[in-house]
Formats: C-alpha cells, sequence, structure tokens
C-alpha cells in the first residue's frame, strides 16, 4: 500500500494578492472548482492507498481539515509543524508516523500545490516506480524540461536502472540561461519537482546517517505527540531543535541510494502568475479571463476580478488581478518582483500580506464589509451546525442582525434564538457565544463599536475547536 504524504506548509507570496500569509496557494481554488490541495489528492484516483498524511502549519490546519472533510478523507492524519522546518524535517514527522500505523506502506511525498494535467500519466508513473522503491531505493521524480528554465532546480540521471528509471548523477541548483540550455540539449537533465516515494524506514535510515540532528529532533518530538481534534501535535520544543533543511539537502544529495524516474504528465509547480496564465484557457486573443472582466483590444494577459467589474483596453502581456482589499497590476516579466513587494507590505506594518478580506474560521467566515473610526461592519456566515467560541470583549460591544437562518445566541447564562430580520445586541465585557442550529448556513450582519476593534479582543472561555 502507498500512504501519501502531502506537504501543505508552505506560506508563499508570488500568488500575491490572492495567495497570502494565512491563506497561501495551496488552499485556492485557482484551476478548477478544487483547490491545489483538493486536487493533489483527487489525482491519486485509484492508486491502492491509506488514508493521506497531511503536514501543515499550526496557523492552516483548521482550512487543510475542512477542506479534507469535503472530499470525504475525515481518517487522515493532520500534522501541525510547530515552527517552519523546510521538507526533511516535515517528512520525518510523516515517516515516523506511518511507522507506527503501517511499517510496511511507502510514502508517495508530494507538494499540495502543484498542477498535473494528465492525471493517468502520472498515476501509471507511480505504479512503475513501485519496484524501484520496494528495493529500498529513494525515489524521485525527474519532469521532463519542455524549454530551459532558471527557476528550477535539475537532476542529471546517472545509469540506467529500468524501464525510465535511473541512478542519481547529481542535482544542481537553479542554472543561469546559459547553462539551462545546454542542460537541454544535452538530455540528461530534468526539473526536480519535489516529488518521491519510498519505504519510510529506507528515509529515516539515510537521515540518520546523513542528519542525524534532524532525526534526533524529530525523534523526540514524535515521543510526546498530543491528539487535538483532527490534528496531531508534536512536541515543540524538540522539533524547534531540528534544523531547517530542504530533503534534498539533507538526503538526496549526499545518499548513494537515489533513483529517478521521468515523468511526463502535465507538470506545473504554478509558482508566478505567468506560469498560472500559461497553463490555464485562454480565448482568440491569448487571455485567461476570470471573473466579471471585460476587455477591449487585449492580448495576452492574465485578469481575474474576484468582486467586481474589471475592464482592460488596448493592453498587452499584463497581469491584473482585483480582490476585495487589493489590486494587481505588473507586467507578466515583471511578476518575480511580486515578493519584494510583498516584503515592503509587511516592512510598513500592513496587513494585506496575512490575509484577505474575507476570513475563513473552523466555523464559517466573516467579511469586513466597512471599518471607520470606532466602528466595523462585518458579514458573518455560519456552517450548520457550527458555533464560534463563548468569548467577551474588553473594548467593544457588538451588534447582531440575522439576514438568513436562524441563531442561537448565549449572552451569559441565557440562550435565545434570533430568526431572520431580528436582532440583539451585546454589550461591552460580557460573555457570549453564536450557534447555527439550522440545516442552512446563518447570514448575519455585525456592528462593532467601541474604542478599539482588533481581533485580539477576544478572551475565549470554552471553544470546540481548541483554541482557548
Amino acid at each position: 500500500m502507498i500512504t501519501p504524504v502531502i506537504l501543505a506548509g508552505g506560506s508563499g507570496t508570488r500568488l500575491w494578492p490572492l495567495s497570502r500569509q494565512l491563506n497561501p496557494k495551496q488552499f485556492l481554488r485557482l484551476t478548477g472548482d478544487r483547490t491545489m490541495l483538493q486536487q493533489t489528492i483527487q489525482r491519486l484516483g485509484e492508486l491502492p492507498c491509506n488514508a493521506p498524511i497531511i503536514v501543515c502549519s499550526e496557523e492552516h490546519r483548521f482550512l487543510a481539515a475542512e477542506q479534507l472533510r469535503e472530499l470525504g478523507q475525515e481518517h487522515a492524519c493532520i500534522i501541525l509543524e510547530p515552527v517552519p522546518r523546510n521538507t526533511a524535517p516535515a517528512i520525518a514527522l510523516a515517516a515516523q508516523y506511518s511507522m507506527k500505523r503501517d511499517g510496511n506502506s511507502l510514502l508517495l511525498v508530494l507538494p499540495a500545490d502543484h498542477l498535473i494535467t494528465d492525471p493517468e500519466s502520472f498515476r501509471e508513473t507511480i505504479r512503475n516506480a513501485v519496484s524501484e522503491a520496494e528495493k529500498g531505493r529513494l525515489v524521485t521524480f525527474g519532469i521532463v524540461p519542455t524549454r530551459p528554465e532558471t527557476g528550477y532546480g535539475y537532476i542529471r540521471k546517472g545509469k540506467e536502472r529500468g524501464k525510465n528509471t535511473w541512478s542519481v548523477a547529481s542535482f544542481t541548483e537553479k542554472p543561469d540561461e546559459e547553462t539551462a540550455k545546454r542542460y537541454i540539449e544535452s538530455e540528461e537533465y530534468w526539473w526536480n519537482g519535489g516529488m518521491f516515494l519510498f519505504h519510510a524506514a529506507s528515509y529515516l535510515e539515510e537521515l540518520l546517517r546523513l542528519a542525524p540532528d534532524v532525526y534526533n529532533a524529530c525523534t523526540r518530538a514524535m515521543e510526546h505527540t498530543m491528539e487535538d481534534l483532527d490534528f496531531l501535535r508534536v512536541d515543540k520544543t524538540a522539533f524547534e531543535s531540528s534544523q531547517a533543511l530542504s530533503i534534498d539537502y539533507a538526503v538526496m544529495e549526499k545518499t548513494e541510494i537515489a533513483s529517478v524516474v521521468s515523468l511526463e504528465s502535465g507538470w506545473s509547480d504554478i509558482g508566478s502568475w505567468d506560469s498560472l496564465w500559461e497553463v490555464c484557457e485562454k480565448n482568440d486573443e491569448g487571455n485567461s479571463i476570470q471573473g466579471d472582466v471585460k476587455t477591449i483590444e487585449a492580448q495576452d494577459c492574465f485578469i481575474r476580478a474576484e468582486s467586481r467589474l474589471v475592464a482592460a483596453i488596448g493592453v498587452e502581456n499584463l497581469v491584473v488581478v482585483e480582490t476585495k482589499d487589493a489590486v494587481l497590476v505588473a507586467h507578466k516579466n515583471q511578476v518575480q518582483k511580486i515578493r519584494d513587494l510583498v516584503e515592503d507590505i509587511r516592512s510598513n506594518g500592513r496587513h494585506e500580506h496575512l490575509n484577505q478580506r474575507e476570513v475563513f474560521r473552523p466555523w464559517g467566515s466573516y467579511d469586513s464589509i466597512e471599518k471607520g473610526w470606532r466602528y466595523q461592519v462585518k458579514r458573518i456566515t455560519v456552517k450548520p451546525g457550527e458555533k464560534t467560541s463563548l468569548q467577551m470583549h474588553h473594548h467593544r460591544a457588538e451588534h447582531w442582525i440575522v439576514v438568513a437562518g436562524t441563531a442561537r445566541i448565549t449572552i451569559e447564562d441565557k440562550s435565545f434564538l434570533v430568526s431572520e430580520n431580528e436582532s440583539t445586541f451585546i454589550p461591552i465585557g460580557k460573555r457570549h457565544a453564536l450557534e447555527n442550529p439550522g440545516k442552512i448556513p446563518l447570514e448575519l450582519i455585525e456592528v462593532q463599536s467601541g474604542s478599539y476593534l482588533g481581533e485580539d479582543d477576544i478572551v475565549r472561555y470554552e471553544d470546540r475547536y481548541g483554541r482557548c
């Protein structure tokens, strides 16, 4: 059996303003009705797989759990990284957990934010790689390159070991353009896609030999775990002591048992807006249009509208992305500078790098519609059967107006129902909670008023999601 290990811990900035620190690209619907994480799981199809292991950060845990629930993957294990430590420690946590659950399974390690347009070819490649991994080899997958690319690392193949399988001669860092062209002409190099197949024991043995500090830190972290709802928490102090190393640097570049299997399946890491434009459907003018967009004499553009009409006239090779709180306009050959832009936003004390205007919570979501001096207006959605924490605010009062569904509201020791077109008031300092007892989403308008309206003015007393 194969145990998928999905690495979902990134917080990418290159797809800003859609991707944010608290809602990065692996949790976004970029190329269809499913998120990148969901597509990663779905493309496994009929492969003989155990329930997946998801490794993600603490701040993304509820996003991951909800998206797994949508797929019917409630039995998946979600391991929480207390701090980011790169891929070698993350995979070590999953390998040690897998050894306890099913010591004989193969780990199929996949990033959560890649696109595969030919999933059947992908699955066939995985099937062909199983025999090599069963021999105790650490298998990586080399993406057959379609062009000289300076944004990817490369794998050089060594001696042939079987069908589409070679030993690994070397790993190389991202090359310059001339070097990338030589790689392609030689037909000896493939892109490094960051996907792997191996026995958990094989990986852990090599990690102990080649990066013992990482192995020991992760072993200590897994000795004291705690189950919390859908999540597995590891020992934070132990995990923090690990070096932050990629699996390539810690193991694959040094091991003598690495194999590479070639992969041709329409792969893309969707690492920038121009790479997303390349894989998206386009109209006759070469434009990828998403949302409410109108164009006249626009060509080879990526234009995405999230909340309003976006119009473009007489432009070429632009990326235009509109969200509720930010608009990006960039030339396609300049999108790599978005990282610098996001860092400038962060260093100036702004918040647009953290989250979009609509913020998701385990119980639903809220959208900050309007904010002014001493007041803020939100649209709150509570999913059926869910409930906010029992909480209190020191600096603000709240007015709640129900516009759809029925709310069960608790204020101090009293609970009561509020129906559509009815409202209630929560004074400063009063404990309160909001619950949806119905079968349809609860929608309400919240008007906050007070001297301080920040999200950190919340004192939680009870919470079914473990946030107290």
